[in-house]
């Protein structure tokens, strides 16, 4: 372990086994099945807190899924995180039950629901799973989303968002969620003139000048998504350039959509895997909404001081 790496591993504590529950069950009425989610968490400890995590779309079966990115869960809860992960209806594993559900096939507005949902019904959830009771830390909840799942985060930031079919406005910010990352998270609407770009009209309508939620952006330098945009990489770090409030940008260095494989250990679909990426990301992100919900606390200093430490940095940060 290198010294910059000991330094954040520090900071975050000694990481300590980890229990997850999954399937749990939420009934929802008018949801076309009900709520599945995996939690989380360290088997000690108290006051703790619950990130949320909405999981991406890709081509895997599992990985949009209560049962994907592993390599960051594990880490996050492993350093003191409640991890919640739902399956959003977005999912492949439910393809053949809600293909022709209202809101299909983008779910964009049952996607926020799904958080909104868990955390209405937060004490059911810490008391149905084996020794979390009385545990968690209900006024500290943050937010992660990987890709379209990025999306989806970026709502419940306070981005807007135009229905492309109604033309109305929706506002589905949850004042709840106190911090957010979103990861290679889908950028501006005006300048999608990509061959998704028509098949996706939902990430057209969105407006980041709402997102005043504090918030840390990652975007690979590499991740150059041309199926929506000719603007190149800079596309994914608009959360961070358009929206208002205080945001951090942490660009990692030759990353692609995968930002080095965080949806799962060793998947096909990576097309940059890179297990030393993943760790650095997966300290950084924890360091930061350590920070972010305990003010005062100095693990995201210390994460970002670490990062520049070494002689060969795997990103760069930037904050406003």
């Amino acid at each position: 372990m290198s010294t910059s790496t000991a330094t954040t591993a520090d900071a975050l504590g000694t990481p300590v086994p980890v229990l997850s529950f999954s399937p749990l069950v939420l009934p929802v009425p008018g949801r076309p099945v009900d709520l599945r989610i995996r939690v989380s968490a360290p088997v000690t400890g108290s006051g703790l807190p619950v990130l949320l995590l909405s999981h991406g779309h890709g081509p895997s079966n599992n990985l949009s899924s209560l049962n994907g990115y592993a390599p960051l869960v594990d880490f996050w809860a492993a350093h003191g995180f409640v991890v919640i992960q739902p399956t959003h209806l977005t999912s492949r594993t439910l393809t053949h039950l809600v293909a022709d559900a209202p809101g299909a096939p983008f779910f964009w507005r049952s996607r926020a629901e799904d958080m909104t949902h868990i955390l209405d019904r937060l004490d059911a959830v810490e008391n149905a799973v084996p020794q979390l009771a009385g545990r968690i830390d209900h006024t500290k909840v943050a937010l992660a989303g990987h890709s379209l799942g990025g999306f989806t985060a970026s709502l419940l930031l306070g981005a807007r968002l135009t229905d492309p079919e109604t033309g109305e406005q929706a506002h589905l910010a949850d004042d709840r969620i106190k911090a957010g990352v979103l990861l290679a998270a889908p950028g501006r609407g005006d300048v999608q003139n990509g061959p998704m770009a028509e098949q996706w009209p939902i990430l057209r309508g969105i407006d980041f000048s709402t997102m005043t939620t504090p918030a840390l952006v990652v975007a690979g330098d590499k991740d150059d998504s041309r199926h929506f945009t000719d603007m190149g990489p800079d596309w994914h770090a608009d959360p961070y350039t358009l929206a208002p409030g205080s945001k951090t940008l942490l660009t990692l260095f030759d990353a692609e959509h995968g930002l080095g494989g965080i949806a799962g250990y060793d998947a096909a679909e990576t097309t940059d895997e890179n297990p030393e990426r993943v760790a650095a990301l997966a300290r950084l992100t924890a360091a930061y909404l350590r920070t972010e919900l305990h003010p005062g606390d100095p693990a995201w200093q210390t994460a970002r001081e670490a990062l520049t430490a070494g002689a060969d940095p795997v990103g760069r940060v930037e904050s406003k």
